[in-house]
């Protein structure tokens, strides 16, 4: 019964990694990076040595070897280096009778496990064969050493070194691979598919904003006819003059914000004016609506309230929930869409309603979640980037629909003084 503790502590060891990730990076638009993958192995190897498994003083076995092959696989030879570094420290600090014969099969595995980690990131399509190479090589390995060094012992304990060490080793390195490669290989997947949804969105965009643009830009040619006229007075020259600049800025300020919304996102959150973002938005959302016969009304009476939130996140946010209210109005005549922001002690709301289609209970109720749209050719991955970076900002977000009725979104976000 103590074997099977032991080896269950091993293999939640070895599960961290793959625990830590999917806490730390869930509400991330960003996959993992060697840093994450240093700091996890040091932590887990660490443990791992602390709490071993052993049935004699200095000999001990643990998942040192599972966690070097996943940290060179995911981390690199600079992640191999400081674990090896990090095990032959401790390893001499805590001494004892199988030091000997720690050191000849770390030196062993060590190196196969660097094959093996350049063959599992060259060789895709055989990783699961690699994934089993390695939990039976390092299941064989120290069994096969120990009873050259310490053949006395492994008769000694030959239950304890049959079961426990292959079980944990080879169940131990399958587990962890398979489940981080799978974890980091959707999250990749989600990433694509959310860039792949911005873009489908910039260009809506842009082809609402192209004939937007045009409205000043024929005002601007019409005066500068009326100018080129030498019958007007000087005084109308300029009252022209005027407007054509003010039309100019106006396409300076469109062109400017739709940019913004292009550019790659910047992790660095700032205190930022909400209700100037929302305004922003809505200029750049109000061409999109009108192209789809979709009136837009806004009720507006904060100036300002300062939010702590990525600027292009923030701006993709709110796209996301208008841009969904209008093509929720497509198929409607009178197609409208309300946005309000209220000012409260602690939160600041948001609600967008619109007359669109609505949803059923059974929509609403996996709303948010990957790959789930309402949408013919949607993918859902717009409002569940949307969901998380809410929740990601300690904020709230509730839906109320109604078939043929509309749908009403409500989002809270936290207020920073």
């Amino acid at each position: 019964m103590l074997f099977i503790k032991d080896v269950l502590l091993q293999l939640l060891f070895a599960l961290t990694p793959f625990v830590l990730f999917n806490i730390y990076y869930r509400d991330k638009a960003v996959n993992y990076s060697k840093h994450f993958i240093n700091v996890t192995c040091v932590i887990c190897l660490f443990l791992s040595m602390t709490f071993p498994s052993s049935v004699q003083d200095g000999i001990i076995f643990d998942i040192r070897y599972v966690i070097m092959f996943f940290g060179m696989i995911f981390g690199g030879m600079v992640t191999g280096i400081i674990l090896l570094i990090e095990f032959v420290t401790y390893r001499f600090i805590v001494g004892g009778d199988g030091l000997f014969s720690a050191m000849v099969i770390v030196a062993i595995t060590y190196n196969l496990s660097i094959l093996l980690s350049i063959l599992f990131r060259k060789r895709p399509e055989n990783q699961n064969l690699i994934t089993f190479i390695a939990g039976i090589s390092f299941s064989v390995i120290p069994i096969s050493v120990m009873l050259v060094t310490q053949n006395n012992y492994v008769m000694e304990n030959l239950t304890f070194n049959i079961l426990v060490m292959p079980v944990q080793n080879s169940l131990g390195v399958w587990l962890l691979i398979s489940l981080f490669n799978k974890a980091v290989s959707d999250k990749q997947l989600y990433l694509r598919y959310l860039q792949s949804e911005k873009v489908e969105t910039i260009g809506h965009v842009a082809a609402s904003l192209a004939h937007e643009v045009r409205n000043p830009l024929t005002a601007v040619m019409g005066f500068l006819k009326l100018i080129r006229n030498d019958s007007i007075s000087i005084e109308k020259s300029r009252y022209y003059i005027d407007i054509c600049i003010e039309e100019i800025k106006r396409t300076e300020v469109i062109l400017s914000e739709y940019l913004s919304i292009a550019k790659p996102n910047n992790p660095i959150y700032e205190q930022i004016d909400l209700v100037q973002q929302l305004n922003s938005v809505i200029d750049i959302m109000t061409p999109y609506a009108n192209m789809n016969n979709v009136a837009l009304e806004t009720h507006i009476k904060e100036q300002e309230i300062t939010i702590s939130a990525n600027l292009n996140e923030i701006k993709q946010l709110l796209i996301n929930f208008i841009k969904n209210a209008i093509e929720a109005c497509l198929s409607v005549s009178d197609g409208k869409v309300n946005i309000r922001i209220e000012h409260g002690s602690l939160y600041s709301k948001i609600t967008i309603r619109d007359n669109g289609v609505g949803m059923s209970n059974e929509q609403l109720e996996r709303l948010g979640t990957i790959y789930f749209s309402t949408k013919n050719n949607g993918t859902g991955l717009g409002l569940t980037f949307s969901y998380q970076l809410i929740r990601s900002m300690n904020g709230t977000v509730s839906v109320r629909s109604e078939p043929r009725k509309g749908t009403e979104f409500i989002i809270s976000l936290p207020i920073t003084k």
